[in-house]
């Protein structure tokens, strides 16, 4: 995966429905751990309520795990729907609660999945959400006389300078789009005469 929608900065909001309060909470999570953990903080932070729904998607291949759970709702009220809402949003190792404080009407079974999917939207809605982009870096040493050339030509590509460190040679550390990498690196050996060599470092997502 080249890119993916991911949450940058968790968030909650909130709804009433028929004097019930639902409680929509989002949190990146890479692991199963963190998705428990997440969900143990909402459930000590709302000790008092009723119920903490939930479900959450981890990895970034075409088969995430999936888990959800209605947390005493009836069955298929609580946690699905919340689960659709993370499917629905493409949003990757995401985690989404939401917590209700019972209000005293029964709101019935189509009630219930109505107020937790529009508990789970506002959570999202509430959040910072931003696309997430697999860069490769790398590290290009160039002489002296060819530093101006080089830094215009990755000023006009997909790649970002990232540290420049001047020795005997300028050692010029970036971080480039990957699908673009060969054609970036082609670019810079082709445009310098081979004077300007490149060494892959590593891979990274974007934050």
């Amino acid at each position: 995966m080249e890119e993916y929608l991911a949450v940058a900065e968790g968030g909650q909001d909130e709804i009433i429905e028929k004097k019930s309060r639902f409680i929509g909470y989002t949190a990146s999570v890479q692991t199963e751990d963190e998705a428990a953990a997440f969900i143990e903080g909402i459930r000590k932070k709302h000790y008092d309520a009723r119920h903490c729904c939930y479900a959450y998607s981890i990895g970034l291949d075409n088969q995430p795990l999936l888990r959800f759970s209605d947390d005493g709702e009836p069955q298929g009220t609580a946690g699905k729907p919340i689960l659709e809402v993370v499917q629905g949003s493409g949003v990757r190792n995401i985690c989404i609660a939401v917590v209700r404080y019972f209000g005293g009407t029964l709101l019935g079974t189509g009630g219930l999945v109505r107020a937790y999917t529009d508990a789970a939207k506002a959570g999202l809605e509430a959040s910072v959400i931003r696309q997430r982009r697999r860069l490769i870096e790398a590290e290009l040493s160039a002489e002296y006389p060819d530093l101006g050339k080089l830094q215009y030509l990755i000023g006009n590509t997909d790649a970002e300078i990232t540290d420049t460190v001047y020795t005997e040679r300028v050692l010029v550390k970036v971080q480039v789009y990957a699908p673009v990498y060969d054609r970036f690196v082609k670019m810079v050996t082709e445009a310098t005469a081979g004077r300007v060599s490149v060494e892959k470092r590593g891979e990274v997502f974007s934050l």
